[in-house]
C-alpha cells in the first residue's frame, strides 16, 4: 500500500489526478445509468443502448488512464505509439461490451457478477495495452506481485460493480454501481503503475511516429466531452422518466379522485380513514378498521407488500369479510398529502362479479360444454407447452380415440343416448389418468390424451389397454361395453411439431379402425401413405356412380356333370384413371362411408338392365347380412324371394357358418368359399370341410357351387365328390358379357343369371 501511495504523492500530478478520478466517475455514472435503459430495452434497442454503455465505459477507462498517464512524470522523454494506443482503446469497448452483455443475460442471476469480471478484464487490458504503447528512453521494469494484485482488485470490484449498478430501482443503486466501478478502474490503474519500475537509458530513442504527450492530451480532451456528453444525455433521460412518472401519477389521482369505490387512507401499512363504500364492501364499521393494519383486510402479506413498494400499479388479492370469508378485490395506492403529511390512498374495487365472469367465459372457450373435457384449442396449448417444456432425450406421447359405430347409437337409441355415452367416455378415461395426463374432447366422437413424459411407447401401450379396459366395462345401457379404436404417436419420434403428431396419431387411429377396430396401432412411416391412399379412395368412391368410373364383368358358373354353362356371376370393378381397384380393397371402405347402398342400387340396376325374369336372377348374401339383424334381413329376403328372385348362401365356411341360418330361410343354393378349394388336393383338412359342405348340401337338396376353382386337380376332386357346379379361373375369367355371347349360344343357357349383392355387392373373382 505504501508503494501505490508513493507512486501516487511523487510520481503523479495529483491535479491531473483529480481529474482523472471525475472523468471517471461521469464515465461510470453514464455507463450504469445507460446499462440500466438498456435492462429495461427490448430487441433492436437494447442493442443500442448496450452499444452506447460499452462506448461510455470504454471511454472512461482510456481516458482515466492516459489523464492519470499525462499526470506521470518520469522525468525523462516520453511518447505513445499511435497503433497501440488505438488498440488500447478498441480493447476496452470490446472487453466492457462483452461484459456489459453478458450482465444483462435474461433469467441467470450470475450474469452480472461473470459480466462484471470480464469489464475488470477489459480495464486490464486496455491498461497494460496502454502501457505497452508507452514509449520511454529507458526500461520499464515490472513487479509481478503488484501486477497480480493489480489484476485480482480489479476484478473482484468490477465483480460487485454491476451487481449493485442494476440492482433495485432508487438512484442509491446506481450511484453505489458507479462508485465501485470508479474504484475498480483507478484501483487497478494506481496499483498496475506501482507495479512498474523505470531504469533511465540514455541509448535509447522515442520513435519518430510516437505520439507526444500534448497530442494525446487533445485526443484525452475529446473522449472526456464525449464522456461528459454520455452523462448529460443519462441525466437528459432521467429528467424525461421523471417527468413521465409524474403525469403518470396525476393521471391515477384523477382516476382515483372520480372513483365511487371502497378507499383507505393509510400511514404506512396502518389504517387512519376509510369510506363508507370499502365499510359496506368488508362489513366493519370506520371505528373498527382505523388503527389496524393493511393485513386485518388483506391477509395475502406478499399482496401488501407489493402494495405499498408499487405505487399506482394494481395489486389483485383477496379482501376478509366481517365474516372470515374471502372475496377478490383489485388494490390501487398513490401517494397523498393528509393531515399536513405524507400518506397513501388505497382504492378498492371487488372483482368477484368480473371474475366469475372471466372464469365461466373462460372455461367455455377451452372446454367441451357437454363433458367438460378441454376443447381443441385448449389441449392444442396444453401439448405445446409440454413440447417446449420437454426435456432432451424424453418423450410424450399423443393418443388419439375415437368411438366404433358410434353413429348407430344415435341412430337406434337417439342423440340423448350417445350424449351419455360421450359423457361416460369422458368420466371412464378420466378416472384412469394421473399425474399431468390430459384428455380433451377435440370434436364428435373424437377424443385425445396427452401424456406427458412417456418414458417408452410400452408406458403409451399400457394407457391405451387400461383405456379400452375400462371403456369396456359391460351393462345393459347403450353407454356400457363402449368399443373404441386408439391411435398413438410420440414426441420427438414420429413427429417434431404438435399438428403432425396429431395428424401421425390420426393417422395410427384410421390404422387401428381399419384392423379389427376396438384395439390400438402405434403409428408407421407406411401407414400415412395408406391413409392418404384410402382417403383419396374414400373421395373417390362418392363420385363414382356420377363420374360412370364403375363397371360390370361377368364370370361364367358350369356344370360339373355336363361342363354346360349355367349361370354368370356379376362382378363389380374400379376405376379407370388408377387402374382396376379390387372390391376387395374399396368395398369394406364403401360399406364404413355409407356409399354402398348407392353402389349396390347401381349394380341392381345395371345388372337387370335386360329385364331379364326375376327366375334368372340370383341374389348372394353372406351370414353377416344376418347376424347384424336377423329378423329384418329374414322378412327383407322373403320378400324378394316372392317375386320369384333365387337366393345363395356365399363364402359359407368363411364366416359364422350357422346352421340355424340354413334352417331359418329357404335358401336356393349354397357357395363353398375359393379358400377351401385351393387347398382340397393337399390339405386333409380343407378336403374334409368341402365334402362336408356337399353332403350338407346333398341333405338339404340345395345344389352347391364351389368358387375359385383353377387346377384341374381341385376340378377332379369336386367332380369324384359330385359337387354341382363350379366358378373360377380355370373355367373362364372375368369379362364383358358379350365376349361370352358364342359360349351362350352353344350351350342354350337356360339357367340364371347371377348377381351378388347384400352385404358384398361385388365378389374379388
Amino acid at each position: 500500500m505504501l508503494r501505490i501511495y508513493e507512486c501516487i504523492a511523487t510520481a503523479h500530478d495529483l491535479r491531473l489526478v483529480g481529474l482523472a478520478a471525475v472523468v471517471c466517475i461521469l464515465a461510470s455514472y453514464a455507463a450504469i445509468n445507460l446499462l440500466r435503459y438498456a435492462a429495461k430495452s427490448q430487441g433492436r434497442m437494447r442493442a443500442v443502448w448496450l452499444g452506447v454503455s460499452a462506448i461510455s465505459t470504454g471511454f472512461g477507462i482510456w481516458a482515466t488512464h492516459f489523464i492519470a498517464m499525462l499526470a506521470f512524470t518520469p522525468g525523462i522523454p516520453s511518447g505513445y505509439n499511435i497503433l497501440l494506443t488505438m488498440l488500447s482503446l478498441a480493447a476496452a469497448i470490446l472487453l466492457t461490451g462483452a461484459g456489459l452483455g453478458i450482465s444483462l443475460t435474461p433469467n441467470w442471476r450470475h450474469g452480472p457478477w461473470l459480466g462484471g469480471a470480464i469489464v475488470a478484464g477489459g480495464i486490464a487490458a486496455m491498461h497494460y495495452t496502454g502501457m505497452a504503447a508507452f514509449e520511454i528512453a529507458g526500461v520499464l521494469l515490472w513487479d509481478s506481485v503488484l501486477v497480480a494484485s493489480s489484476i485480482v482488485i480489479g476484478a473482484a470490484i468490477g465483480a460487485i460493480a454491476l451487481p449493485v449498478g442494476l440492482h433495485g430501482h432508487t438512484e442509491k443503486w446506481k450511484f453505489g454501481g458507479a462508485v465501485l466501478l470508479t474504484l475498480a478502474i483507478c484501483s487497478h490503474h494506481f496499483t498496475a503503475m506501482a507495479a512498474v519500475s523505470i531504469i533511465p537509458d540514455p541509448t535509447m530513442e522515442i520513435s519518430q511516429s510516437a505520439l507526444p504527450a500534448e497530442w494525446l492530451a487533445v485526443a484525452v480532451a475529446i473522449a472526456s466531452f464525449a464522456i461528459i456528453g454520455l452523462a448529460l444525455a443519462g441525466v437528459v433521460l432521467d429528467v424525461r422518466d421523471h417527468r413521465r412518472s409524474q403525469l403518470e401519477i396525476e393521471r391515477m389521482r384523477d382516476l382515483a379522485n372520480a372513483s365511487v369505490e371502497g378507499l383507505l387512507v393509510c400511514d404506512g401499512d396502518v389504517i387512519v380513514s376509510v369510506n363508507t363504500s370499502f365499510s359496506m364492501l368488508a362489513g366493519l364499521s370506520a371505528s373498527n378498521l382505523v388503527g389496524s393494519r393493511l393485513a386485518r383486510c388483506f391477509p395475502d402479506q406478499n399482496a401488501c407488500a407489493k402494495l405499498l413498494s408499487r405505487s399506482e400499479q394494481t395489486v389483485e388479492t383477496q379482501l376478509r369479510h366481517a365474516d372470515a370469508s374471502l372475496s377478490p378485490v383489485e388494490l390501487i395506492l398513490r401517494p397523498i398529502e393528509f393531515a399536513g403529511r405524507p400518506h397513501h390512498v388505497v382504492a378498492v374495487r371487488d372483482l368477484k362479479a368480473r371474475q366469475d365472469a372471466q372464469q365461466h367465459i373462460y372455461f367455455l372457450a377451452n372446454h367441451d360444454a357437454l363433458t367438460g373435457l378441454p376443447n381443441r384449442n385448449h389441449f392444442n396449448t396444453r401439448l405445446d407447452q409440454e413440447i417446449a417444456a420437454l426435456a432432451p432425450g424424453k418423450s410424450l406421447a399423443v393418443l388419439c380415440l375415437d368411438l366404433d359405430r358410434f353413429k348407430e347409437i344415435n341412430d337406434f337409441f337417439g342423440h340423448a343416448a350417445g350424449d351419455k355415452v360421450l359423457q361416460t367416455v369422458a368420466s371412464r378415461v378420466s378416472a384412469v389418468l394421473s399425474g399431468r395426463q390430459t384428455m380433451a374432447r377435440l370434436g364428435g366422437d373424437e377424443f385425445a390424451v396427452l401424456m406427458p413424459q412417456a418414458a417408452n411407447p410400452a408406458s403409451a401401450s399400457r394407457l391405451a389397454e387400461t383405456i379400452l379396459e375400462a371403456l369396456g366395462e359391460s351393462g345393459d345401457a347403450p353407454d356400457s361395453g363402449i368399443a373404441t379404436s386408439i391411435g398413438i404417436a410420440l414426441y420427438p419420434d414420429d413427429a417434431t411439431d404438435r399438428e403432425s403428431l396429431l395428424s401421425q396419431a390420426g393417422t395410427a387411429l384410421y390404422g387401428a379402425k381399419t384392423e379389427g377396430r376396438n384395439t390400438y396401432r402405434f403409428f408407421e412411416i407406411k401407414m400415412g401413405a395408406e391413409v392418404r391412399d384410402r382417403r383419396m379412395l374414400e373421395h373417390d368412391l362418392r363420385h363414382a356412380i356420377i363420374r360412370d368410373e364403375l363397371r360390370l364383368v361377368y364370370q361364367p358358373q358350369k356344370s360339373v356333370r355336363n361342363d354346360i354353362v349355367v349361370g354368370f356371376e356379376a362382378l363389380l370393378r374400379k376405376h379407370p384413371t388408377r387402374g382396376h381397384v379390387s372390391p376387395a380393397d374399396f368395398i369394406p371402405i364403401a360399406e364404413e362411408t355409407g356409399a354402398i347402398l348407392q353402389i349396390g342400387s347401381w349394380v341392381l340396376k345395371t345388372a337387370c338392365y335386360e329385364a331379364l325374369p326375376p327366375r334368372r336372377l340370383e341374389l348372394e348374401i353372406t351370414e353377416t347380412a344376418l347376424v347384424r339383424d336377423f329378423t329384418r334381413a329374414l322378412a327383407m329376403l322373403r320378400q324378394v324371394k316372392a317375386i320369384g328372385v333365387r337366393i345363395a348362401m356365399d363364402d359359407f365356411g368363411t364366416g359364422y357358418s350357422s346352421l340355424s341360418n340354413l334352417r331359418a330361410f329357404p335358401f336356393d343354393k349354397i357357395k363353398i368359399d375359393g379358400s377351401f378349394i385351393k387347398s382340397v388336393d393337399s390339405n386333409s383338412q380343407a378336403a374334409t370341410i368341402v365334402r362336408a359342405v356337399l353332403g350338407l348340401g346333398r341333405g338339404l337338396g340345395l345344389p352347391v357351387l364351389a368358387e375359385g376353382v383353377e387346377t384341374e386337380a381341385e376340378l377332379r376332386f369336386l367332380q369324384n365328390e359330385s359337387c354341382d357346379e363350379v366358378q373360377g379361373y380355370l373355367l373362364g375369367r372375368p369379362g364383358a358379357i358379350g365376349s361370352f355371347r358364342n359360349l351362350t349360344h352353344a350351350h342354350a343357357i337356360a339357367g340364371a343369371g347371377s348377381l351378388d349383392a347384400m352385404a358384398s355387392p361385388a365378389k374379388t373373382a
